[in-house]
């Protein structure tokens, strides 16, 4: 029986798109060996070269940029109409992949997760957590989430989270020894817990807003981490004071391992925003976390925009 002619058309597709195969093999679920056999088998039907591959990059030749223009669009097409047929006799399923900040798993993803695992069975999440940004479509992830005024303006956004604004923090035992601070500059004469940013390296500088004045301090002491969590648990720990988000550290203000300090310096922040590449399609599983995300009245959901 000849080879049918959409034969390597999944695959040819998920490597243009990835610029690698093992992306494109962690996306279809299947072996990268498998991708780069499928992509070979079209090659060779078709008689042309469609990728220059390299030990470090994959890209597509000026023959494979051609076809791409032309099948590309009737496959997504196809995809498009299959999954909506589809829609309404097949749960999501598969693996759903996030990358996102340390805070905006815990914020976001951790409070929902148990819950949507229960709902959604044949749903695997993998979650990555990085600092800094990355590609999202060539690394073979489903979604991301960073704080919204970050992200790429090619990508569709989705608000998600609590309103966040800053909460100066430390624990009962830091405050009976060392006293309350009653203005932001006072923290100069505190140990203050520092963060890093990556990839820049730059240690973050306290912002404070009241009544319409604005000032940044930049703080010191003998502790800086890259990691919300540890910054938290160093806090707790009573070693200092430090500069956190709201939406994780609600549960320890509640039960008293925690004081917030300066409520009413706290300036608004930007929320963080779950994105996707636009695209006319998104996964069954991408759409039931979003939706999952919408429904649930602890995690506010707006609806989805290009961002531009």
């Amino acid at each position: 029986m000849p080879n049918s002619s959409f034969d390597g058309l999944p695959q040819f597709l998920s490597v243009a798109e990835h610029g690698s195969f093992a992306a494109a093999a962690q996306r279809l679920g299947i072996s990268p060996s498998a991708v780069s056999q499928a992509v070979r088998g079209l090659e060779t039907r078709l008689g042309v070269r469609l990728f220059n591959r390299t030990t470090r990059s994959v890209a597509l030749t000026e023959a494979g940029l051609h076809y791409l223009e032309r099948v590309g669009p009737a496959l997504r097409d196809i995809e498009s109409a299959e999954e909506a047929i589809g829609d309404t006799a097949l749960r999501p399923k598969g693996k759903l992949r996030l990358n996102a900040l340390r805070a905006g798993h815990m914020i976001v993803i951790q409070p929902i997760l148990q819950r949507f695992l229960r709902a959604y069975p044949e749903i695997e999440v993998e979650v990555v957590v990085e600092a800094g940004l990355i590609d999202i479509v060539r690394d073979g992830f489903d979604a991301g989430i960073r704080f919204g005024d970050v992200i790429a303006r090619d990508m569709i956004g989705v608000p998600v989270g609590p309103k966040l604004t800053a909460h100066v923090i430390a624990s009962p035992a830091y405050i009976a020894e060392h006293g309350v601070p009653q203005h932001p500059n006072d923290l100069l004469a505190h140990d203050c817990i520092g963060f890093r940013h990556l990839p820049s390296g730059q240690i973050e500088r306290w912002e404070f807003e009241k009544a319409g004045e604005r000032l940044a301090v930049t703080v010191s002491g003998r502790l800086v981490f890259n990691d919300s969590a540890l910054l938290v648990q160093s806090a707790l720990d009573g070693l200092g004071i430090a500069y956190m988000i709201n939406g994780y550290i609600e549960q320890f203000l509640a039960d008293g391992r925690l004081v917030r300090l300066l409520p009413d310096w706290s300036p608004a922040l930007a929320g963080f925003t779950l994105y996707y590449p636009d695209r006319k399609r998104v996964p069954r599983k991408l759409r039931a976390l979003i939706d999952f995300l919408r429904a649930d009245k602890g995690n506010p959901v707006a609806t989805e925009a290009v961002l531009a």
